[in-house]
């Protein structure tokens, strides 16, 4: 079962999010814009699992013990830089609240999988395939401004993603609430 952890968002910041996409001209740029019900921060992705250790899981996720935080969305930016651009994603502050949870995470499931080399706390919103006009495409992004919503963070969710020709289903297996 292919699986992976995250923070779900509330559905006025997934809306908010989800409207970016129409600031791009859809002939400058072939991207996959991900579906709104499926925006997320994902604190770690853990591929395919195997059905026997996911109780397991669930367990040592349990044991984490968190207070609710707020989150404020911030600047936009690209993966891996903004001169090759193929992940168009929205950061937060006061990420290190998202990074303590993070980090949480990894501690827990430890004897199950590989430790991230890298944790960027940032939301995903569209995978770029080909860029028609790069300097177009680059006005563009740089003159998109987040607007500074907030939200509050008071669970995070393992989550069950099946692949298709028609993109990701995502099912909640179990969240994790504050304390």
């Amino acid at each position: 079962m292919r699986l992976f952890i995250a923070i779900e968002l509330p559905k006025e910041v997934k809306d908010y999010l989800f409207s970016i996409k129409d600031n791009f001209n859809k002939d400058l740029a072939k991207i996959n814009w991900v579906a709104k019900s499926k925006i997320h921060l994902t604190l770690k992705f853990l591929g395919n699992v195997d059905d026997k250790i996911i109780p397991k899981i669930n367990e040592k996720l349990k044991e984490i013990k968190f207070d609710a935080f707020e989150l404020e969305l911030d600047d936009f930016g690209a993966f891996p830089t903004e001169n090759y651009i193929r992940v168009l994603w929205v950061g937060v502050k006061n990420f290190n609240k998202v990074i303590e949870l993070q980090q949480d995470v990894e501690e827990k499931i430890r004897n199950y999988f590989e430790k991230d080399k890298e944790f960027s706390a940032h939301i995903t919103i569209g995978r770029v395939k080909t860029i028609k006009d790069k300097n177009e495409f680059k006005n563009t992004f740089k003159e998109i401004k987040i607007k500074k919503l907030k939200f509050k963070v008071n669970s995070f969710s393992l989550i069950k993603s099946v692949l298709s020709r028609a993109g990701p289903t995502y099912k909640t297996i179990e969240k994790f609430v504050s304390n």
